[in-house]
This record gives structure tokens, sequence and C-alpha cells, in this order.
């Protein structure tokens, strides 16, 4: 049964003290803080203990949360932290949110949110699963109003756990505020230091509280001064959505990290609704106008007297993850200024020019390197099949009943075409690899289906640096790609030749008339911030 936390809904009891004193009795640490002047209260405390957070300092295996199984976490996957929407002047705003975090739902299936507001009062509802299995049409009856901010989450600063799930409704000194939050920041520890000497309590494991504290201690004299004072003051990546009971805002880091589209409605009255969305795909399921990407250090607020931008921070390179482009962002999105399409056609391409070899048949491992593949197909002349086939129906909760059997995991997603295999030099197409053992199985079964020769070409450089800025990464221990070089990792993944996209040619397949700066830091080693790798600070917890 999916867990649901309500807050703010007439006649639902709000567990969120409840949960909290459940928190605290887990922690004892907790208690044991200094006391001070509470200034901001949030509603989402710290939960059951989660997984490691890279940045904050905070060292804690992951435990398992009713719903969500081993099959939940892909070990040989990297995974982005999370979608945000926005939804301002729509008399149905929770089902728009809803459908565009239905759209989203590949940048996180961990859990998911929306709060509503409707210029008196803000309820948010929030669960751990997936968005279709949190949002019945009885629970979003339960969310009126015209305005609604979403969140769907894969954890990667936090605890996985029900409180730490997004949007996160807070009651402050600036006011009832809801936030959602897409990235990591880098300067937690300094940040958090300096607001408990203020008296800040923190109740959560999430960076993104470290956002509304600022706001709720800034010394501003409106809430939207108080939120550039704020967001001027956080470093690392943030695409963010905030929403009072009458005002929608969003904005993004001064480096544009991780992307946000601005779009718009028309409604059968003839007003307009603006909408916010991580990519442009969800505004396709609404019906909603691309009108562009909320600007890099750019506050953009919504509220009934229309639309206001202003620049909280400027002349800071840009530098927005790439591999959005190389897998995180659905093909059909345009980020970053350019439509996500394209540039995979191009890395295949790019790739087929740099590292060509004669094959019988380019077959892409699926789904994302699909797009690649039909690049890489089409420059070399060499036919596409779908030689190997996905299972999309794999459940979450699955747990593999004979740990023991070689490659059961990989088999249950996916199946090769024996026929389109069987006595062919095949090259499979693939978006990356992490520590190799998946790419390792997927050779292995398609050598087994009969193909006499297996080339493996990688639509980006190798990974060698784990990253700081909203991704899932191992550690550089982990990345086969930091510790081997190209032939180790062909020789261990038993393919008869392996070759990555050069960086060179990965940043030309990018390429777009803004001119955009991209962060290479996991192909590179060279990030754009400052960043400690906790890994240099403490052990990682070896108990459960």
């Amino acid at each position: 049964m999916t867990q649901l936390l309500f807050q703010g809904i007439p006649g639902v009891a709000d567990l969120s003290e409840f949960l909290r004193i459940s928190s605290s009795d887990c922690h004892p640490e907790r208690a044991q803080r200094a006391e001070g002047p509470a200034v901001a209260f949030p509603s989402v405390p710290a939960g059951a203990p989660g997984k490691r957070s890279l940045l904050a300092g905070v060292t804690s295996p992951y435990s398992l949360v009713p719903g969500i199984g081993v099959a939940a976490r892909d070990a040989d996957t990297l995974h982005e932290e999370c979608g945000v929407v926005a939804i301002h002047n729509h008399a149905h705003a929770a089902h728009q949110a809803y459908l565009s975090l239905y759209a989203l739902q590949h940048r996180g299936q961990e859990s998911a949110g929306i709060a509503t507001a409707d210029g008196a009062h803000l309820a948010n509802i929030k669960g751990m699963g997936l968005v279709s299995e949190i949002f019945t049409d009885d629970v979003l009856a339960k969310l009126p109003g015209h305005m609604a901010i979403g969140h769907t989450r894969y954890s990667t600063t936090g605890d996985s756990a029900l409180l730490n799930a997004q949007p996160i409704r807070v009651d402050s000194t600036k006011g009832l505020i809801a936030i959602a939050h897409n990235g990591n920041l880098v300067n937690l520890g300094n940040l958090r230091a300096h607001l408990e000497r203020d008296g800040a309590y923190f109740q959560t494991t999430s960076d993104s509280e470290i956002i509304v504290q600022l706001i709720a201690h800034s010394s501003a004299a409106t809430l939207v001064d108080a939120i550039a004072d704020s967001l001027s003051q956080v470093e690392g990546a943030f695409s963010i959505v905030m929403m009072t009971r009458d005002r929608i805002f969003a904005a993004r880091d001064p480096r544009g990290f991780r992307p946000l589209s601005m779009g718009r409605m028309h409604n059968p009255d003839g007003s307009e609704c603006i909408v916010f969305a991580s990519e442009s795909c969800a505004f396709d399921l609404l019906r909603a106008e691309f009108l562009r990407d909320v600007l890099p250090g750019e506050l953009v607020m919504v509220s009934q007297d229309g639309v206001t931008s202003r620049q909280f921070a400027s002349g800071v390179p840009q530098s927005s993850c790439v591999f959005e482009h190389v897998y995180f962002a659905r093909p059909d999105s345009r980020i970053f200024g350019r439509w996500v399409q394209e540039s995979r056609d191009q890395m295949g391409r790019q790739l087929a020019r740099e590292s060509g070899v004669p094959a019988d048949v380019v077959v892409p491992v699926p789904d994302s390197g699909v797009t690649a593949a039909l690049g890489y197909a089409e420059e070399a002349h060499i036919p596409f099949r779908f030689g190997l086939i996905r299972n999309h129906y794999v459940g979450r909760t699955f747990i593999e009943p004979e740990q023991r059997v070689r490659d059961f995991g990989v088999r249950l997603k996916l199946n090769p075409v024996h026929n389109l295999l069987a006595g062919k030099r095949v090259i499979l197409i693939d978006d990356s690899i992490i520590r190799g053992t998946t790419s390792r199985k997927i050779v292995r079964m398609v050598r087994g289906a009969g193909a006499t020769e297996v080339h493996l070409r990688i639509s980006c450089p190798p990974t060698i640096s784990p990253c700081y800025y909203g991704v899932d990464t191992p550690s550089k221990k982990e990345l086969i790609a930091a510790n081997h070089s190209v032939e180790g990792i062909r020789q261990f993944i038993e393919a008869d030749s392996l070759a990555y996209l050069s960086l060179e040619g990965l940043l030309h397949s990018v390429q777009d008339q803004q001119n955009t700066g991209y962060c290479t830091a996991c192909y590179t080693g060279n990030y754009p911030t400052q960043w400690v790798d906790v890994e240099d600070i403490l052990p990682a917890a070896a108990s459960v």
C-alpha cells in the first residue's frame, strides 16, 4: 500500500508532528542539539536511515522502504535526482501538475508530491512510489486550488524516506511556502553551520531545507528579496519552483546545471496559465506552448499581476550538465536551447566517424541507446535492428528468487532476438558504462544468442569522476573507467572491441547557436565549483 503524507488537507490528519517525534526517537543525537529560536518550521523532518549523502557529510545505509524493492536501484545505472513542475492560474492545477509529473517520471521513481494553493490555503500531499500510484482521482480531489507545484524524486542528498519527499511545506516568518528542488548544493556544511549558530533547527537531511532556512533567516523586507538573497548564497546545482498562498516562483542556479523550461496555456476564459517544468516534454502532454528556458541566475515570479523576472546572479560561466543530453532527458524534450533527439543522433554519427568497424547490424541497448544507434547506423550505412527487446513492465518490488542465477537481473529486463543476432557481427550502442557489470552481461547475452562478433560503442566519453550536482554517481573507486584502461575494460566486458565517443566529439554533438557551456566533470574530473568528497572525511557506515 502506498504511503502518503497529508498536510493542510481539511478533514485529514497531518502526521508530520508524529513522524517528527518518531524521527527524534530513532535519532536521539538530534535531541542533543542546542535549542534556539524557531524561525522556520519545516514539516518534513528526516525519516528512516537512508543512502549516503555525498556533500552534506551524512553517512548512513540505505534502508528498504515499503513499496521499494531491490530492483528499484540498479547498481550499474546513473540516476537523476528529480523533476519539478509548477502551474499558475488553472482551475484544475493539481491535475495539470499530475500530468506534468507523469511526463517527468523518468527523472525519479522513488517519491512524488504535489502542493496546491487557492489564495488562502496551501495543501500538500506526497508519497513513496510512482506518480500514478500516489495520485489517484480520490487523492487529487483533496488538492483544490488554481496553483500547484510538483516533484518526482530519486534521492541524492538526504535520506530515502517519506518525510524527505518533496514539495517541502514550510511555515516560516516569511509566511507559508512550498518548495521543490532539482539538483545538489555543494556548500551545505558552511551554510548549515552558519544557520544553526543563528538558531535554525534542521529536521531533514535534504539540501532543499537549506534554501528555505535561508529564506526564513533573511533580513530582506519582502519575500521576493529574501528568495533572491538566499539563492545568491547557495552554490551548486538547483532548479527550483516555490509557491506561497498566492504566487509561484521559479529559479535556476547561476551556472544553469539543471534544465527548467517555461510555457503557457490559454484557459477557456481567455486568461493565461503559466507553467514550468524540468523538461519541455511535459508541455506536450498539457498542450502548452514552450516559451523559453528560465535563464541561469534568474528568478521568475508569477502572480495575478503577471510575470516578473530578476537576475539574482550573473557573470558566472554557464556549465549545464551535458549528461542531460546523453542520457537523462527524454529525446522529445528541448533543453539548454537544443532538442535532445538531435544531440543523440549527432553523438551516434560522430561515434561512427571516430570508431567505425565492419559489421552486419547495429543494435541499441534500449531505451537510452536507441537514438544514438540510429545515428550510428545511418552514418555507417549498416542496418539498424532492435536485437534486444526490453520488458517495460518489470515490477519495482521485484526481488530475484535465485540470486545465484548469473545475469538473471539483466535477462529479466532484456531479451535477445536470436534470429537477428545469430551469425552476425554486431555493433552494440549504449549511452555509458559505469561499473561495467551490466555491459558484460549484455555482451554475454548477445554472444549467447549466436553473434559471431560483439563490438561495444559508447555515445559519451569514459566516466571517470563522480557527479556532485544532482546525479547519483558511484564513488571513483567503483567507476570502472577511473581504474582501468579502455583495453582493460574491453577485456572485462568480453567484447571484441570497445570504443567511446571522444570529449571533443560529444561537445561538437551538443553545440547550439547559443554556445551553451557544459559541465563535463564526470569525464574530466575538472569541477566548475569547489567540493569535498565525503570519503575524504569519514568512512561509509556498514551497519543496517
